[in-house]
């Protein structure tokens, strides 16, 4: 439970207790003649409804007979109270122990989701008495978020273990290859040749995890400014031109000419690059790769279309995520990390933008960047191929 949690709750308390001990002294006469009010114990001091209101947290009041006095919007939206009883039954057990014995507890609960298919939520839970008629405060804060960050904290450091992991021990075996076979000099030249494959592979990691660290911190980009979308299309190009000729697949720009965005010219082309590089890596050899922009609207589009084995739709919502791969064992032979879609949308995000994908197994696979429109004339070209170096 926060700190905040907790100075709420104090405040909450004094407030409650000056307020019985005004009523009390208003009518102390009267009072000692009388049995207790029924309808005073499920009435609350004037003032504490707004308290309750301005709490963080899902906020529930129960009486004596653990009937809903008083809940906040939060409370019923996540189906916590329903009409005027607590559901989750965990927490009508811990306001009868501490309505019994006056202390405070606190727990942590799962409250199923209310339609099929919905998941659970969350809760860290506090429990305290209020006044002398049985009155019970529930203070309910939802961690769901809190836990799915802490797994994917837990899932990215392990994954990142894993990636650096295998480099490395290929780097290491390999050096002791090349050691033995020290009188072999073209064992060590295929050997050296294989450590410099692995080499480059844990640099592009590393060069990756800088660049998403940078990145997905939800920080405004620190020099934005007008950015030509021609130049940064020839450039990630030109930087995936190698290892286009290597499969022979030709490299087109095409589309609008004279478009620009407002953002960061090097986190453009890191993001281009990254979506032709995984283009590449998924086509056959002799296909082709189109690059092509159009202006719709104040948004540019940026697409990047192969002729690839395609995306399988159950995989479409998950390929954005850090480390996730649809053929695991393809994306370690053509040397891929695993974060250069995760990149792209967060260069897109950055930006005020956001990235989509259209495939279809065996058709190939379109990935499109939306992003806001600096002021620019665009003028219509024809698509000019860029062949591969050869």
């Amino acid at each position: 439970m926060s700190d905040e949690l907790l100075a709420c709750l104090a405040a909450l308390g004094g407030f409650l207790v000056g307020a019985l001990a005004m009523a009390a002294m208003r009518g102390g006469p009267d009072r000692r003649e009388r049995p207790a009010d029924d309808e005073a114990e499920r009435t609350l001091p004037a003032g504490v409804a707004s308290v309750l209101a301005v709490l963080p947290s899902s906020a529930v009041v129960l009486d004596r007979e653990d009937r809903v006095l008083r809940a906040s919007s939060a409370a019923r939206a996540f189906g916590l109270v329903r009409g005027e009883e607590l559901v989750p039954a965990e927490l009508r057990a811990m306001a009868r122990r501490v309505r019994m014995d006056g202390e405070i507890r606190e727990s942590e609960i799962e409250v199923p989701g209310r339609k099929f298919g919905e998941e659970s939520t969350s809760f860290a839970v506090r429990v305290a008495p209020l006044g002398p008629h049985g009155q019970v405060l529930v203070l309910a804060e939802d961690q769901t978020e809190r836990r799915r960050v802490e797994a994917v904290r837990r899932d990215f450091v392990a994954n990142v273990s894993h990636e650096l992991k295998t480099p490395v021990g290929a780097l290491h075996l390999l050096a002791e290859t090349v050691q033995d076979a020290a009188d072999d000099p073209e064992a060590v030249k295929r050997f050296a040749g294989r450590m410099q494959h692995e080499a480059a592979r844990l640099t592009h990691l590393v060069q990756d995890l800088i660049t998403l660290s940078r990145i997905q911190g939800g920080e405004p980009i620190p020099n934005p400014g007008p950015v030509s979308v021609d130049e940064a299309v020839h450039e990630a190009i030109d930087r995936c031109n190698t290892r286009a000729a290597a499969k022979d697949i030709t490299l087109v720009a095409g589309g609008v000419e004279g478009l620009r965005i407002f953002g960061d010219e090097d986190l453009l082309v890191t993001a281009l690059r990254n979506l032709i590089d995984n283009a590449i890596a998924y086509s056959p050899e002799h296909t082709r790769v189109v690059v092509s922009a159009r202006q719709v609207g104040d948004v540019v589009e940026i697409s990047v279309s192969d002729q690839g084995i395609g995306i399988p739709e159950s995989a479409q919502k998950r390929i954005f995520e850090r480390f996730f791969r649809v053929d695991a064992a393809r994306s370690r032979a053509t040397g891929g990390t695993g974060l250069g879609l995760a990149i792209v949308k967060h260069v897109a995000v950055a930006h005020g933008g956001e990235v989509t994908v259209w495939s279809k197994e065996g058709s190939g696979s379109t990935f499109t960047l939306r992003l806001p429109a600096h002021a620019a004339v665009p003028e219509p070209r024809p698509s000019s191929p860029m062949e591969a170096a050869t």
